[in-house]
């Protein structure tokens, strides 16, 4: 079939759907909804069969759906509707919820229900849970509608309504609700106790955040982590930070606030967001690396499991600072150390790693010199994996994947991969940036030269079948316990690590590896691989071309799209003839 994805914005969920329909062999395309008029040349230009809209902030124009199958994929259950579905189930702490793919029609979240797929509502942040759970049931969903459209051709199938649902469906729970406000999301420091003040933070978290003051200043509050024995102060105050993170008073403990964003500015870690005051707030670290019994707010952790290091780095949204990779290449290295066989780089629950922190980079005195330092910091922890010559190393992708995140990984001896995590090994999409952490050494040898060129040129996300099946990683891990896609990933990585530690050719293989890199740097050393690389990228950094400095402007700011890329938009390729040429 030739399907349009209609949506708001490349987000995590579309570049899963754009991935999971090519890769079943439907021709895609994709078009941001900028307005009906370019909606409408997008249709008549590409045909499609079916337009499918996986986030979209306004409805499709009529003159598209009275016309044309248009699929909607609401995150809800059958029967809700209303802009805020997800953060009002957060909120009120449903036990389960839902995605439904909903044809569209005059009203909103109104029309027959083509697919519905239901879980369990864990205890998370809004990003964390639309990113899994929403994602997965999505794609089921979706691919369960496109299947059902042939059999809905033929009349052998008819999309209902909720109020004549199929008994598994039943009760239809749904409800229509309004727009989640601030004022519904506003926190009463001396009423509300942690687990409110955490449910209403993961309600809000990713976008809009909740409106509060904070040091008497306006201010959106992200990330909130519970924290279980730091406690004192007058509710709302701030009683202590660790890194980047603040501890808030609550009526009956604390709660971390990871990420604040100020009245007109954009994300920033809450350390750096409120510098002057929280430099005078009383510091709480930790000792070392080793994970907290309790829950509390920990970035960078290890644990042992027998002769198997586990090394997490739980990053906000996959970006890596200056001063974390920094802080990471130690706590490697301090891993090293230990009397284990093999280390696995465990990443965090939604990434593994998103490259250089574009936020801290665009706040910095001179972006420029930020962006040199960040991206020196990257190379100096790829470089460490890469020389590491007392254990084997893997990385463990449990969360998505993208730019100089996916070639740090690479860095690794093996990679593994879970099962619906998307990837995006490329730079250009950030303004032409050539990129570093030694992909220019680490990429053609697995994919060969055209492989790499076409990877880094076409900026495309991957599949983890994809990215196994072309040789860039190693090995690709689905849930095989009966438990959460993503908790089953890591009991197998737990397991499959053992099993190469106690392997009878651990030291061969070793040994092997030590050879290698021995070899390689003889014939060009790494040193060199990296210079190339850096030279290049001063050019970014500090050329006559302000490309990379805009482009991570626009990121930051999220300043709207003005058109889609080409890259997305097929339907826009000159070669093709409008509604009839088949894309390559």
């Amino acid at each position: 079939m030739r399907i349009l994805l209609l949506t708001h914005s490349f987000n995590s969920l579309t570049q899963r759907l754009f991935a999971e329909l090519r890769g079943g062999g439907h021709e895609v395309s994709v078009e941001f909804d900028i307005s009906d008029s370019v909606t409408e040349e997008a249709v008549t230009q590409f045909a499609p069969d079916l337009v499918v809209a996986p986030f979209l902030k306004r409805a499709i124009p009529e003159a598209i759906w009275s016309k044309q199958l248009c699929l909607i994929v609401h995150p809800g259950i059958p029967g809700d509707r209303g802009p805020s579905s997800l953060d009002w189930a957060i909120q009120d702490g449903e036990p389960t919820w839902g995605v439904t793919v909903l044809q569209a029609e005059a009203e909103m979240d109104a029309g027959p229900v083509w697919a519905t797929v239901e879980f369990p509502l864990r205890r998370g942040s809004k990003a964390s849970i639309y990113r899994n759970e929403v994602t997965e049931a999505a794609c089921q969903a979706v691919l369960q509608a496109v299947q059902r459209i042939p059999e809905a051709t033929a009349g052998r199938w008819v999309p209902w309504r909720t109020e004549d649902a199929p008994a598994d469906c039943r009760p239809v729970r749904g409800r229509t609700r309004p727009l989640l406000k601030q004022a519904d999301r506003a926190i009463d420091w001396q009423r509300d106790d942690s687990a409110t003040v955490l449910r209403k933070i993961a309600a809000a978290d990713g976008s809009p955040g909740v409106a509060d003051l904070l040091f008497d200043v306006p201010c959106h509050l992200f990330d909130a982590w519970s924290e279980a024995r730091l406690r004192g102060g007058t509710p709302g105050q701030v009683i202590a930070r660790r890194e980047t993170a603040l501890l808030r008073a609550t009526t009956d403990g604390a709660v971390w606030l990871g990420h604040i964003k100020r009245q007109g500015g954009f994300k920033l870690p809450a350390t750096l967001a409120f510098a002057s005051e929280a430099a005078v707030v009383p510091e709480e670290p930790l000792d070392g690396f080793w994970t907290v019994e309790h829950d509390t707010w920990q970035d960078i952790r290890y644990a042992e499991q027998d002769d198997v290091g586990f090394l997490h780095f739980e990053f906000y949204n996959g970006a890596m600072g200056t001063r974390q990779c920094l802080r990471l290449r130690t706590a490697f290295e301090w891993a090293q150390s230990r009397p284990t066989r093999v280390i696995v780089l465990a990443g965090g629950e939604d990434f593994w790693s998103n490259g250089i922190h574009l936020n801290l980079i665009e706040h910095a005195v001179s972006p420029s010199d930020e962006s040199w330092a960040n991206i020196n910091a990257m190379d100096d922890l790829a470089e460490a994996i890469l020389r590491c010559e007392s254990q084997l190393t893997v990385a463990a992708l449990r969360g998505n994947t993208g730019a100089g995140g996916c070639f740090l990984a690479r860095a690794a001896d093996q990679v593994w991969v879970r099962d619906g995590v998307v990837l995006n090994p490329h730079y250009k999409n950030m303004g032409n940036l050539y990129g570093s952490e030694f992909w220019t050494y680490l990429l053609p040898p697995r994919v060969g030269r055209e492989g790499a060129q076409r990877i880094m040129q076409q900026r495309l996300p991957m599949t983890a079948r994809e990215a196994v099946e072309i040789g860039f990683y190693d090995r690709r891990i689905g849930s095989q316990v009966p438990t959460p896609a993503a908790e089953g990933f890591t009991v197998e990585v737990a397991r499959q690590a053992a099993r190469l530690a106690t392997a009878t050719d651990y030291s061969q293989q070793l040994a092997a590896k030590r050879a290698r890199r021995a070899a390689d740097e003889a014939v060009k050393p790494l040193a060199v691989w990296r210079a190339e690389e850096l030279a290049q990228l001063r050019r970014n950094f500090y050329g006559f071309d302000p490309s990379y400095h805009y482009a991570r402007h626009h990121f930051v700011h999220k300043v709207p799209h003005a058109w889609t890329p080409r890259h997305l938009a097929r339907h826009r390729d000159l070669r093709d003839s409008p509604g009839r040429t088949r894309l390559s």
